[in-house]
């Protein structure tokens, strides 16, 4: 599994408009990664229905993973963020 895998998934199924994925596991070996997911799909979601879509989105994966973090904003919380 690549971070390139889990990115493109999660542009595919939850249209982002921007997404980052780090492996963040000893020696990059695919075992834990932290994504940051930016999606108009979260407007008006509350942050667990959020992590709920991703979780379901990357149900699959999610079984070979042994860490998951993750951050998901609306475009609007992301533009805010950005700024800071």
């Amino acid at each position: 599994m690549t971070t390139d895998h889990i990115r493109d998934k999660l542009v595919a199924e939850l249209g982002a408009v921007h997404v980052e994925v780090e492996d963040t596991s000893p020696n990059r070996c695919a075992a834990s990664f932290k994504v940051l997911v930016v999606s108009p799909q979260f407007e008006g979601k509350p942050l667990l229905q959020r992590h709920r879509m991703v979780n379901t989105c990357l149900a699959a994966e999610l079984k070979d993973i042994h860490a998951f973090e993750q951050k998901t904003l609306t475009p609007e919380q992301w533009e805010k963020h950005k700024a800071q």
